[in-house]
């Protein structure tokens, strides 16, 4: 049994309020710990259907050390599976995206129909029983064109957060988009540091002077409306349209949707469109931004002609790779109704922007000097919550899976 006492003690250590102690930032063994109590309890956002077009189209991607396999079967289902051979444990698709009408080990051979179940493996004897040995499932959620993952067979509870973000999805037609665009950066900062930066804004107006054109940087709390009058007109008219507007949150996501900044109708460079093939074109192309949150890893801004999503994934106590994916309509062409470098061109500055805040808040914690400092309640509202988030889904692991 694993002994979490080392990390009980960490975690006894964080004060209400503040951020976390320095072990738990850049230590090998919170690091191993964060993969199996934190990412491997956890759902997790994959990506979208739409990335999986047609039967045979899978995707290969790493959540920590652990490797995944998405694909659509024949019978268009979509399915996930431990990306593990049942022979000797060989991944069987490396990490990306691709289509075959099977699944094949690269290996040894062992072969895969695309429902996980195994249709040959050469030399293996009369007594082998292919039935035992089909590729192990893991859970995998859809909504609305988002795909969602689970490695714990006691997931936590999902229907609430799928009824909710249903509402707030269909308007993003993610079933008609496409992936026009994907990158990922390697960071050399703990997890917890990369996904605290991007869970506020304290730091924007002078950190990202591009975002701050057309994201709302100065909005309190959970973008909250308060006595702003034209953002209180926004949600009215939202509501008009038929659109979701209430910020909600659950233990561990949260939505909204939030005016952008005057005269901006999308989050790009200029504030307008980059997509001239619109995902909804309700109320002329302006519906504001759907943010969507989900603990641990990822966000996601959807406006009237795409759609982002971040992600950040540990790779090593001080590395995490953030990894950004951008949507539009599938009939959207390249070249005639968008570019990548328009399309991307804001989240990329911004993300190489975080990239060296990170990197250099990695660099102080990893000081001797290093204390834990306390978070703004105004400005960091949501970085706490995150932090928050963690302690308590850390403690209750090592209270359950602690030393026996």
């Amino acid at each position: 049994m694993n002994d979490f006492s080392r990390i009980g003690a960490l975690l006894a250590q964080r004060r209400e309020g503040h951020c976390l102690p320095q072990g738990l930032y850049n230590g090998l063994d919170a690091f191993a710990f964060d993969q199996e109590a934190i990412f491997g309890t956890s759902w997790l956002m994959a990506g979208f259907e739409c990335e999986l077009p047609r039967p045979g189209s899978y995707l290969s991607q790493m959540y920590g050390k652990w490797p995944l396999l998405i694909v659509r079967g024949k019978d268009g289902e979509i399915r996930a599976f431990h990306n593990s051979c049942r022979h000797r444990g060989s991944m069987i698709c490396p990490p990306g995206s691709g289509s075959s009408p099977k699944l094949v080990c690269p290996y040894h051979r062992w072969t895969y129909e695309l429902d996980g179940s195994l249709l040959s493996a050469m030399r293996m004897g009369d007594d082998f029983e292919k039935d035992e040995h089909g590729l192990h499932p893991v859970r995998i959620e859809l909504v609305a064109g988002a795909m969602f993952i689970c490695f714990s067979d006691n997931p936590p509870p999902f229907s609430d957060f799928a009824a909710k973000l249903e509402t707030y999805l269909v308007p993003a037609n993610l079933k008609d988009g496409k992936l026009a665009f994907q990158s990922t950066i390697s960071e050399s900062a703990n997890w917890k540091l990369v996904m605290e930066n991007g869970r506020e804004c304290y730091h924007c107006a002078t950190g990202h002077p591009e975002l701050s054109r057309t994201f709302p940087v100065g909005m309190s709390k959970h973008f909250d409306v308060a006595d702003d009058a034209r953002a209180q007109a926004f949600l009215d008219e939202m509501q008009a349209c038929g659109l979701a507007t209430e910020a909600l949150e659950g233990s561990w996501w949260q939505l909204a949707r939030f005016s952008l900044n005057r005269d901006v109708v999308s989050l790009s460079m200029d504030g307008q469109h980059v997509v001239k093939k619109l995902m909804t074109d309700l109320n002329g192309g302006y519906v504001g931004s759907m943010r969507l949150a989900v603990d641990p890893h990822c966000f996601m801004h959807s406006v009237a002609d795409h759609t982002f999503m971040f992600s950040a994934m540990p790779v090593s106590p001080c590395e995490t790779h953030v990894t950004g994916k951008w949507i539009v309509h599938k009939d959207a062409v390249e070249g005639v109704d968008y570019t990548i470098e328009s399309l991307s061109d804001l989240w990329t500055r911004t993300n190489l922007q975080d990239k060296e805040l990170a990197e250099n808040n990695q660099l102080g914690v990893n000081s001797p000097g290093y204390t834990p400092g306390p978070y703004s309640r105004d400005a960091e509202m949501l970085a706490l919550r995150f932090t928050d988030w963690y302690v308590e889904t850390a403690r209750k692991f090592v209270e359950t899976h602690g030393q026996g």
